[in-house]
């Protein structure tokens, strides 16, 4: 199967290796992917008469050897931040209990504002949602005015281009 966001991540190191195998391609061609998976393998099919399967067996392979190198790299990167982080506490132990410490203030404080935006914002919507239950028709009045002033603003913007 072809992941498509690591189709795109490396794309540079796949499109050189496209070149690789099918020489048809032209620096043109490797240049022109957007993302779309259909219209590369579609490419490559006119290019070089290839099967639709084995260009998508090909894709496949090579997209799966580049997420299982970004999962051994991203393992390799929490090896060596567990070694430092044990390092760290043989030589200052109360540094990393600090450090733990700092951690936990900070998550809580994070989590206190969180939960103390998403109450005014229900508030808040709440106070709108109120405000035009009770005033129906001026809710409209102000909408639509808002409406055509936004209107009015984007054509004289775009007739002064």
């Amino acid at each position: 199967m072809i992941n498509q966001q690591v189709l795109q991540g490396n794309w540079n190191e796949f499109k050189g290796k496209l070149r690789d195998k099918w020489g048809q391609l032209t620096d043109d061609d490797v240049q022109r992917f957007d993302g779309n998976v259909e219209q590369l393998v579609g490419l490559i099919q006119r290019k070089t008469g290839e099967g639709r399967e084995q260009i998508e067996q090909f894709l496949g392979d090579m997209t799966a050897a580049g997420a299982s190198g970004l999962n051994q790299a991203a393992e390799t990167a929490k090896q060596y931040a567990n070694r430092a982080a044990k390092a760290l506490e043989e030589t200052f132990p109360q540094a990393g209990e600090q450090i733990r410490q700092g951690y936990e203030q900070a998550s809580q404080r994070v989590q206190e504002t969180y939960e103390e935006y998403s109450k005014r914002m229900q508030e808040g919507y709440q106070q709108a949602e109120q405000a035009v239950r009770s005033h129906p028709f001026e809710s409209l009045a102000v909408m639509f005015a808002a409406g055509v002033v936004t209107g009015l603003t984007i054509g004289a913007l775009l007739r002064s281009r």
